[in-house]
């Protein structure tokens, strides 16, 4: 191959702007450019900040890019031929790459329940925390996962007298120690959230959630937090993926089935401490979208890049302003003894999530 290496990074979400970022100063004789269908950056692990309304930093995409020299395409990406090397855009020219890294991130799964679509709000996307109302009577937030936990939290503390439910098959929490999942529900009731586990819900009505015992859960407004998917375009392109639609990847991130493809974040599987995948979070988007930039770099220099490895640390969960827990964990992402909770935890929790978007910025 002859000429400047051209790399192109779908998505600029934490793991394509931590490949991007990697680039600028790992491959500055490649051309690199991002693609995202958003001009701006929002810090996705605030959204249940802004969905109660309160106002969480954005800054604009090109303007960061380009004073980096990377070139920003503001489209989105709806097919990858592999063939020709191309990526083929909704709104700008095809672009060609010798080395794609594909970082689209992960969307709410509103398809797999009935009435979820039609009938719930979702707070996965700045789009969807955009178009949450304003409360007006009763909120049944579905899901007691960490973004069920943390959104409840939030608008039962911004919206004191509106009476917020978190419904779930399990314990909030219920993936991390006793303590701390004893420490969150005794913070959600102080707050006045109306705990249900044990609520399996079947379907989205107007009216509410129904549970599988056949009972309506009544609610003004109801917002899904239960799973994500990604977005299908791999699986579309013919790249190797998992039954999820997650591009299959090697230890050093390359797709299993196309060589100059590689994947981080969300949309990729990668092998995790005690043989299990990494989870979808932005812990896991950031490492992984600056290994995929070094594979990049490696062998466009000749060289046969490191495998990736990665363990856990922490798990981090704000509960409002005041308040979370920050869990200690094992390599594997078992919850280990240590447990910081209170005014401590939040702002370690604060300090997380500011330095995360740090680490993306360009």
């Amino acid at each position: 191959m002859t000429g400047q290496h051209r790399i192109v990074v779908l998505g600029a979400g934490y793991a394509g702007l931590a490949a991007a970022r990697r680039l600028a100063r790992t491959a500055r004789d490649a051309r690199i450019t991002v693609v995202d269908a958003h001009t701006s950056f929002v810090e996705r692990v605030r959204l249940h900040q802004q969905a109660s309304g309160q106002r969480i930093p954005t800054w604009d995409l090109r303007e960061a890019l380009e004073g980096k020299h990377i070139d920003f395409v503001n489209a989105r990406a709806t097919d990858i031929d592999t063939a020709g090397k191309r990526v083929v855009l909704d709104a700008a020219p095809a672009l060609e790459y010798d080395s794609l890294i594909y970082a689209l991130g992960s969307i709410a799964d509103v398809e797999s329940v009935p009435g979820v679509a039609e009938h719930a709000y979702s707070v996965a996307t700045l789009e969807d925390v955009n178009a949450l109302p304003t409360p007006d009577g009763p909120v049944a937030v579905v899901g007691p996962g960490a973004t069920g936990i943390e959104l409840a939290a939030e608008l039962a503390e911004s919206h004191p007298g509106t009476r917020v439910l978190l419904l779930g098959s399990d314990e909030p929490g219920a993936w991390l120690s006793a303590r701390a999942q004893a420490h969150i529900r005794r913070t959600l009731e102080r707050l006045g959230v109306e705990i249900r586990s044990g609520a399996k819900v079947i379907e989205v009505s107007p009216e509410g959630p129904r549970l599988a015992d056949g009972s309506l859960v009544e609610s003004a407004m109801t917002v899904w937090t239960t799973g994500f998917r990604v977005p299908d375009l791999a699986a579309r392109s013919g790249l190797a993926v998992d039954p999820d639609g997650r591009v299959l990847t090697d230890a050093t991130l390359r797709s299993v089935s196309h060589p100059d493809i590689y994947a981080a974040g969300d949309a990729a599987v990668v092998a995790g401490p005690g043989g299990r995948d990494l989870r979808m979070a932005c812990a896991t988007a950031l490492p992984t979208g600056k290994h995929a930039a070094d594979a990049v770099v490696a062998r466009m220099r000749g060289r046969e890049p490191e495998e990736f490895r990665f363990r856990y640390v922490l798990q981090c969960l704000s509960l409002g302003r005041r308040d979370g827990v920050v869990q200690a964990v094992q390599a594997d992402d078992a919850p280990a003894r240590m447990v910081l909770t209170g005014r401590t935890a939040a702002w370690v929790k604060e300090r997380i999530v500011r330095s995360a978007a740090w680490s993306a910025r360009p």
